[in-house]
């Protein structure tokens, strides 16, 4: 699968022991066990896995007993959480850096019943997620997440931590679910502005959220001279407001 398994048990524990549980807790991508295996030995959760890759399916099932009924065979992006986890579940995983992304925008969909996420993901990523405005790396995936979790950038793990060694540095990172429930404004209005907006990053607002406003003259609002990496979440719900009015 061209995947890069961590194989240093000191940055795993670090990891598990980063989740906070307790409760329902699914593991994404558990490879070979290297967090499994520590995840297993907490008794405050209820742990279950999905991996696609049959040769580590095999070797989990063999490895380690007790794996029947707690592993799914699958696609994380293409299950129905809901059919495994009636409640709430936390998420754990080294995320495969190919689909980090669509990963968190699932994550997304599931906000109300994921009240944390701790996860390795390149470090570019890591810091994209948690870097407040005003940064280059700020973008659509920090406004969308950042609405619903508050983000810790944990610690950073060296390409020597896994085999094969990746050319990337990685990043570990957790997600606790925020005490927001609504956004306060048209939430598919207000994805549509932040996509729009970061869509043109270099320009102005008012040049990338031109063909969205109905109304010319609101376009002389000060709000729209910046740029949109220097709007946080509160600001890109106000401009939302501004824009269904």
């Amino acid at each position: 699968m061209g995947q890069h398994f961590l194989t240093d048990q000191k940055a795993a524990r670090a990891i598990v022991d980063a989740l906070a549980g307790p409760g329902d807790t699914l593991e994404i991508g558990p490879g070979m066990g290297v967090l499994t295996q520590y995840l297993l030995q907490r008794e405050d959760i209820n742990l279950k896995m999905v991996e696609l890759d049959g040769e580590s399916v095999e070797y989990l099932l063999t490895h380690f007993p007790g794996m029947q009924g707690r592993l799914i065979q699958a696609d994380f992006l293409k299950l129905h959480l809901e059919k495994f986890f009636p409640g709430s579940f936390s998420i754990i995983g080294n995320f495969p850096y190919n689909i980090s992304s669509q990963i968190f925008f699932k994550v997304l969909d599931y906000k109300d019943s994921v009240p944390e996420v701790v996860c390795m993901v390149q470090k570019e990523v890591a810091e994209r997620i948690a870097e407040p405005p005003g940064t280059k790396t700020y973008g659509i995936l920090s406004v969308f997440l950042q609405a619903w979790y508050d983000i810790e950038y944990l610690f950073t793990v060296g390409p020597g931590a896994f085999a094969p060694p990746p050319k990337v540095q990685s990043a570990v990172i957790r997600l606790r679910r925020n005490g927001r429930t609504d956004l306060g404004c048209d939430e598919a209005l207000f994805r549509k502005i932040v996509k729009a907006s970061f869509g043109l990053r270099r320009k102005t607002l008012r040049n990338s959220l031109k063909p969205l406003v109905t109304e010319t003259s609101i376009l002389q609002d000060p709000v729209f001279d910046l740029r949109p990496e220097r709007l946080d979440v509160e600001d890109f719900v106000e401009l939302t407001l501004k824009l269904s009015r």
